[in-house]
């Protein structure tokens, strides 16, 4: 399986309505695509920064689906969010192999 990480700095003075769009918006519009079987966001836990990290994780069967993803889907998903948070976060993506 396939753990596909997406960890967000997002302004703090956003961090609220960016999770909310994450829950309601986003993360459903990934799930929708059927490249994933399961998803979650996580806060990162850290006291001496007062920023708002978050670590959107989507897990899938193997690389090639998640390639697939990238290439078909993820730019337009890229691009909404852009539209609304631009210029206000600064993402990077890891790619991980759950081995149990």
């Amino acid at each position: 399986m396939i753990l596909y990480n997406v960890t967000t700095s997002i302004d703090p003075e956003i961090a609220e309505e960016w999770v909310a769009y994450m829950r309601d918006t986003h993360m459903p519009e990934v799930m929708a695509t059927g490249f994933f079987i399961k998803s979650q966001l996580c806060r990162l836990l850290h006291e001496e920064d007062n920023g708002a990290t978050y670590a959107s994780q989507y897990y899938c069967v193997s690389l090639e689906q998640l390639a697939e993803y990238q290439t078909v889907a993820a730019p337009a998903l890229i691009q909404e969010m852009e539209k609304h948070f631009g210029g206000r976060y600064a993402s990077f993506r890891t790619t991980l192999e759950v081995l149990f």
